[in-house]
């Protein structure tokens, strides 16, 4: 009997558990495999006692309909940067990855599966250079990893947030205001952009389109001329002015090497009221909302898919790879192509012609 270990790493979307359901459904159709659940990510096994979960058929039925993750995901630490506290109470990182490495060994886990982001590839990527039996497969609800067409968990994302815009429309409508909803998207727009197109919106902001806040209040006094005296702004919380940055918080949260990214939507309404906007402005941040709940059916089907190639990976050896969405195949590419550059929103793309083409503001002078 063979030993497979799987970890779900990165931010929580939907389609976890059906990617988990997957694999396990395929190692039981083939049989001569044990499947562990690794606890939040690599830390079960980095941890003393070790936090492995036996997944079987009975465990993983029905749960692909539920969001989240039965084993758990983190976003802090990891093998190469292991938070460890010093005596004095401050706090440094350690390499634990050939400690990892040899541990696997020891339990007799011959192939890992590493379900995650960016930040969880290029870590499948440093434990595959070590030796490490590994497959990843791409997870993020900003849909930026370029070497996969689509990643599970982001149709959900863009569902969620386009029923929220349709419902401020019609407050914005009733009370004659600016009503601005932040929506996830650290480095790219795809989640606001498909919402604006969704959901009607007539703004739009997205980090790889710099804004002026002056052509954007410009175009609501616009609008105001024309009848219509309410605004719905659909912004990305990495989305920042022309010669801004992005609005972020100081963290104290152990382990956490990203910005943590707050405040677009408020700064937006400040900038819009100092730049003399006519309309009562309010902000609507969606935030966490975006990656709980149930995935809608295409993420079901894409988290199965590829939870089914992955097994095939770990069992025809082919390790180093990625899963990947090639449309209308699932395919496999190398680890080191999963991460060399990410999937950022073109100006010269189809989504951003059809928003010109709307007639939705993209925050800057450009016209359809």
């Amino acid at each position: 009997m063979k030993r497979v270990m799987l970890a779900t790493g990165g931010g929580d979307c939907p389609g976890l558990n059906g990617v988990i359901r997957g694999f396990v459904k395929a190692a039981n159709q083939h049989g001569g495999w044990e499947v562990l659940g690794c606890y939040q990510s690599f830390n079960g096994i980095l941890r003393e006692p070790t936090e492995l979960i036996p997944l079987t058929p009975e465990k993983v039925s029905g749960i692909h309909i539920r969001g989240g993750t039965i084993i758990g995901t983190t976003n802090k630490g990891g093998p190469f940067a292991w938070p460890v506290k010093k005596y004095d109470g401050t706090w440094e990182t350690v390499d634990r990855s050939t400690e990892m490495v040899k541990k696997c060994e020891l339990l007799g886990i011959d192939a890992v599966v590493n379900i995650g982001g960016d930040g969880s590839q290029r870590i499948s990527m440093g434990l595959h250079e070590k030796g490490l039996p590994i497959v990843g497969v791409p997870k993020t609800i900003d849909n930026d990893l370029s070497a996969t067409d689509m990643t599970f968990g982001f149709e959900t994302a863009v569902e969620i947030a386009t029923e929220a815009a349709d419902k401020l429309m019609t407050t914005a409508e009733s009370h004659n205001r600016v009503l601005i909803l932040e929506v996830m998207g650290r480095d790219a727009g795809w989640i606001a952009l498909n919402t604006a197109i969704a959901g009607g919106v007539h703004v739009c902001l997205i980090p790889e389109i710099p804004y002026d806040v002056n052509c954007v209040n410009m175009f609501i006094e616009e609008r105001i001329k024309n009848g219509k005296s309410f605004d719905v702004i659909v912004i990305s919380e990495g989305a920042k002015p022309i010669d801004g940055t992005v609005s972020k918080l100081n963290t104290s949260e152990i382990g956490y090497e990203n910005i943590r990214l707050s405040g677009a939507a408020d700064r937006l309404a400040a900038e819009l009221k100092a730049a003399g906007c006519e309309l009562d402005v309010r902000v609507a941040v969606l935030g966490h909302i975006q990656r709980g709940g149930v995935p809608i059916a295409f993420d079901r089907i894409l988290a199965a898919q590829f939870g089914v190639k992955a097994f095939e990976l770990v069992n025809n050896g082919d390790f180093g790879k990625m899963v990947s969405y090639r449309y209308p195949n699932i395919v496999s590419v190398p680890l080191a192509e999963a991460v060399s550059k990410m999937n950022f929103v073109q100006e010269d793309s189809a989504l951003i012609h059809t928003a010109r083409g709307l007639g939705i503001c993209l925050g800057d002078s450009s016209v359809y």
